[in-house]
């Protein structure tokens, strides 16, 4: 692959994807993100990526719950709305069981997934979602981590280990988004993203992050800035690469923030958010 076509990822990159908003912007021009999250085993994810989307900014999130967790949603984050309607984006699948093979194409025939597929907008796909790893017409990006990007590809019959991919993150992200057709995040100490031959490496992350929540702040993160950036992404190929990558680097920055060398937890990342995304417009 020509040297060129990698790219090391720096506070400059990431503030090229944050919209600020005009004076002439409102809630449904800065984006509205379609919210597809949590579960009755995991209810709390659907509380994480809400809360991180809304302080990453955004105009409007739109919670689709299809097991009864729009009310710790709304406890939470009240500006959140639970009625479908347009967006500009989608998040789906944090806090939601991975399907097996066989049981997948039913538990798609879920309203919420049908809405999915009709609504054509930039996707992010995370956990229980990335079954539909190239079979939307929109421009997607998936979200796994080493585990999960070893067991779809080995699905989709390209047979792999969770070590060969930790051993070498940049060739399987690069690989797998060919041999898939989507954008890829692969989450990691060393996280990177691979559009086709175009590839993001980003700054090594603090390993305080290594705990359970922060996978579904990330998700919320990434979800605000495709909604905001939705334009952006439909007329550039990389784009969803470059936002996906700003979406890590806002996320370690703030990280970084509540650590202050010590141990954090996931919710101590999202109060940190704004603060992250100010020192990277400053």
């Amino acid at each position: 692959m020509p040297e060129k076509k990698r790219k090391v990822f720096t506070s400059r990159d990431a503030r090229n994807c944050i919209i600020v908003p005009s004076d002439l912007d409102h809630k449904y021009s800065r984006g509205v993100l379609g919210v597809i999250t949590g579960s009755a085993q995991y209810p709390g994810a659907a509380v994480l990526t809400t809360a991180a989307a809304s302080a990453t900014g955004l105009g409007m999130i739109r919670f689709h719950s299809s097991s009864g967790l729009a009310h710790l949603v709304l406890h939470t984050c009240p500006e959140v709305v639970v009625q479908p309607g347009p967006v500009t984006a989608w998040l789906a699948g944090s806090g939601i069981h991975e399907k097996k093979r066989s049981d997948f194409t039913t538990w798609l025939r879920h309203r919420w997934f049908t809405l999915l597929k009709a609504q054509t907008v930039p996707t992010v796909l995370d956990a229980g979602a990335l079954n539909l790893a190239g079979s939307l017409s929109q421009p997607t990006l998936i979200t796994p981590h080493a585990g999960e990007l070893a067991r779809l590809l080995t699905r989709r019959g390209l047979p792999v280990t969770s070590e060969s991919l930790e051993a070498d993150p940049i060739h399987w992200a690069e690989k797998a988004s060919r041999h898939l057709g989507v954008t890829v995040l692969l989450k990691g100490a060393q996280t990177v993203v691979a559009h086709d031959d175009f590839v993001i490496a980003l700054p090594k992350a603090t390993s305080w992050l290594a705990t359970a929540g922060t996978g579904d702040v990330l998700a919320g993160i990434i979800g605000a800035l495709v909604a905001t950036n939705y334009i952006e992404i439909l007329n550039n190929p990389n784009r969803l690469a470059e936002v996906a990558a700003t979406g890590a680097f806002i996320h370690n920055q703030a990280a970084l923030l509540a650590s202050d060398g010590a141990p954090f937890s996931a919710t101590k990342v999202i109060d940190e958010i704004p603060s992250a995304m100010k020192k990277i417009l400053k």
